[in-house]
């Protein structure tokens, strides 16, 4: 990542590895929550704008090479560290008290998300595709994920998650995952206007976004039948119902879904049911933590990385390889107390108790 410092009032953040679209490596997390660190409390800063380098994306994800290669190595606690740091970086992202301005122009996936989707102002461009993909390479849903996904209008979230689908720029705005549609060339506009603006919550509210619109989307005109078809709590009825329907592209989800890894699809569900009725980003992310450790241990997160991205035959070899097989002891093991916890949200109740009794 290059940490670009200041320019003018604002602190600007460019992730810098184009050639892999910018993922996200345990330095780079390292490096962000530095800045966002020092910026939170420095005076001359007013906002933080964060974009990336190149043409082809804000940022296609996390390093899932390097997480592969952790586990193949033997050492998971790597996996695990990077997971917690860059946990902890989109939980401050979440609370940053200034405006935190994400140009979600291009590709934005997973941990893409993670870095920009939790901040305050989320732009989209024409060329912005957005997307969730987790459950495609045996993994869930992270980086705040099932807390954005299960927090979107109706079953929106549910779909999204369980198909891996991306979207642009109007269906973003429409999931809640963006907020302001601008044209990729109006960007150097927006950030003139943020580069000396005293008030740079002034300066948004004050830029004209609604002198464009996005290309329209689909769902929209989908959610009628979405949140009719997604709302069960178990992935097989979602299917059977989706297969059934008379909706040519319900069908299409249906053997969308069918491609997935099994268990992961199992647990993401369970777990966006349950990101309903917590209380915070911060224990979302606590869920999400122990959620990725148990992954840990079955085989699908390193067969679906190598199907993926190290061999790329578009093929894994899941284990169990269909939904009706997956065990539901099996999922209750990935929410069950792990000896590690991430602890965030616990951490956010005894600072906001300091806070109150100082």
């Amino acid at each position: 990542m290059r940490r670009e410092g200041r320019d003018g009032r604002l602190g600007r953040l460019t992730l810098n590895r184009p050639r892999a679209i910018n993922a996200l490596t345990a330095t780079m997390v390292a490096l962000l929550d530095a800045a966002l660190r020092d910026w939170a409390d420095d005076p001359t800063v007013t906002a933080v704008v964060i974009d990336g380098a190149g043409e082809r994306g804000l940022c296609a994800g996390g390093d899932i090479r390097a997480i592969r290669e952790a586990v193949l190595a033997g050492t998971p606690e790597r996996a695990l560290a990077f997971w917690a740091d860059e946990y902890r970086l989109n939980a401050r992202i979440g609370r940053f008290p200034k405006p935190y301005i994400a140009i979600m122009d291009g590709i934005v996936m997973g941990g893409g998300i993670g870095v920009s989707a939790h901040g305050g102002v989320r732009v989209v461009t024409e060329r912005s595709v957005l997307s969730m993909p987790e459950v495609g390479i045996g993994f869930i849903p992270d980086v705040g994920g099932t807390w954005l996904l299960s927090h979107a209008p109706g079953e929106l979230g549910t779909h999204l998650a369980l198909t891996a689908a991306r979207v642009g720029a109007a269906d973003a705005i429409t999931a809640g995952l963006a907020d302001h549609y601008l044209p990729a060339e109006g960007i150097p506009d927006l950030l003139d206007a943020l580069r000396h603006a005293a008030d740079p919550a002034a300066a948004i509210a004050g830029f004209d976004f609604a002198a464009h619109t996005p290309a329209p989307g689909r769902l929209t005109a989908d959610r009628t039948w979405i949140d009719e078809l997604y709302r069960g709590d178990k992935v097989t009825e979602i299917v059977t119902a989706l297969a059934a329907s008379p909706v040519s592209a319900a069908g299409a989800d249906a053997a969308e879904i069918g491609s997935k890894c099994p268990t992961s699809l199992a647990v993401t569900l369970r777990a966006l049911r349950a990101a309903r009725s917590l209380t915070s980003l911060e224990a979302a992310l606590d869920q999400e933590y122990r959620l990725a450790r148990a992954t840990l241990a079955t085989g699908d997160l390193v067969e679906g990385i190598r199907a993926a991205v190290v061999d790329k035959d578009r093929n894994p070899r899941w284990s169990p390889a269909h939904l009706d097989e997956v065990d539901p002891a099996e999922i209750d093991r990935f929410f069950a107390p792990a000896d590690q916890e991430l602890g965030l949200a616990a951490a956010l109740t005894a600072a906001s108790d300091h806070r109150y009794r100082a």
